[in-house]
């Protein structure tokens, strides 16, 4: 059971979770793959023993999974952090975020790898980001963000679209950001338990 006003997005093959009445899916609309020069797959990834969406291309343009695969529809979530488990890969790799502000504008929050700089425009904020080694836990304070880059009130999310090149293993939202002892097992990134020799 998921803790309490917190929806859940889960990107992994158009799988849903069930939760309670208070927590609902967004996932009503199937995702869209799309793939050039690359492919998308479940793969059981080595460090946390457990299934992953790869996505690699070798033009991150070109190979990307979208949510709602219908571009005439919305997602509708309103809660505020978007939150990621992805694993870096070590090439190039980007995401992106559309939301609607107060002023009843679409705007889109595109994060790389390979980019240095932050970029703000009319429509379109674009940013730097650092991933470690290994997997990664990215929190998206969408209405921080909003809020930051263009003086307006963060409304809800419409779309979520992640290119090459990483490794899925969850991706929700939530309505703040919840420590890893209130989270289901399911939303935790587990690393597998070394074995010490005796002596």
């Amino acid at each position: 059971m998921g803790p309490p006003g917190v929806l859940f997005l889960l990107l992994m093959g158009c799988m849903c979770l069930s939760f309670p009445s208070h927590v609902t899916s967004p996932l009503s609309a199937p995702l869209l793959f799309q793939v050039r020069n690359g492919h998308i797959k479940r793969i059981t990834d080595n460090d946390i023993q457990s299934l992953v969406l790869e996505i690699e291309g070798t033009n991150v343009s070109t190979t990307y999974i979208t949510c709602p695969a219908d571009p005439k529809k919305t997602l509708g979530i309103k809660l505020p952090f978007l939150v990621m488990i992805i694993k870096n890969l070590k090439k190039y790799f980007t995401f992106e975020v559309q939301v609607l502000d107060d002023k009843n504008v679409r705007r889109r929050f595109r994060a790389s790898n390979y980019q240095s700089t932050t970029r703000v425009k009319p429509f379109i904020c674009t940013m730097p980001m650092r991933l470690d080694d290994g997997w990664n836990q990215i929190q998206f304070n969408l209405s921080d963000f909003t809020r930051r880059a263009y003086g307006t009130n963060y409304i809800e999310t419409l779309r979520v679209q992640i290119h090459a090149n990483c490794r899925i293993r969850r991706v929700y939202f939530s309505d703040r950001l919840y420590s890893e002892d209130e989270l289901p097992a399911e939303f935790k990134l587990y690393l597998p338990v070394q074995n010490k020799a005796k002596q």
